[in-house]
């Protein structure tokens, strides 16, 4: 049954999807996408993290996830610092959502669900998984894959792969050359 206000109206469910997102990849919009079959609108927000040296600023990773939503009016972009529960409540947001990529993962995820349940128990955390395609995938991966001249077309949007070669001064990875079978000489 839908949650309705006290006017009857049907509400409208709010979902927090809280990351670094440097850059977004689309194991992220794997996440999103999954978020918005079970939310009316996703609010991605952004930390803002003074002790971390992010490779595009703020402003940047804002931009990108804009322009890989354009016209999607269902995502929201945000920027908050601070306590992450404290933003969920200040923007109306209910749940937050978090992605689990691989057991590793879990432990991390649980701890700060339980500790955001402590501070704030009108907020609840849901997990879920990406596509099997993306559950290795991390930003910090795809950095590191486009620095060592590895092709990252199938792991980000296409606007975060131009601000990537921007960045970095790099080319296009070109595909390597084909193989050639050696033949046998007649003699």
């Amino acid at each position: 049954m839908p949650h309705r206000n006290r006017e009857g109206h049907r509400k409208r469910s709010l979902a927090v999807f809280p990351g670094s997102f440097d850059p977004i990849t689309n194991g992220h919009l794997d996440i999103i996408s999954r978020g918005l079959s079970v939310f009316d609108q996703v609010t991605i927000a952004i930390l803002v993290n003074p002790e971390k040296h992010p490779l595009f600023t703020v402003e940047e990773r804002v931009a990108l996830i804009r322009e890989s939503y354009r016209g999607n009016d269902r995502v929201k972009v945000d920027t908050f610092s601070g306590l992450l529960v404290d933003y969920a409540e200040r923007v109306g947001a209910a749940v937050i959502v978090r992605g689990l990529r691989a057991i590793s993962d879990f432990e991390y995820e649980f701890q700060m669900a339980l500790m955001n349940r402590r501070l704030n128990p009108r907020i609840e955390t849901v997990f879920m998984m990406p596509a099997e395609s993306y559950s290795y995938l991390s930003s910090r991966l795809v950095k590191e894959v486009f620095q060592l001249g590895g092709p990252v077309r199938d792991l980000v949007p296409p606007v975060v792969e131009r601000r990537l070669r921007d960045k970095y001064g790099a080319a296009p990875p070109s595909p390597p050359p084909p193989r050639r079978r050696a033949r046998a000489r007649r003699t």
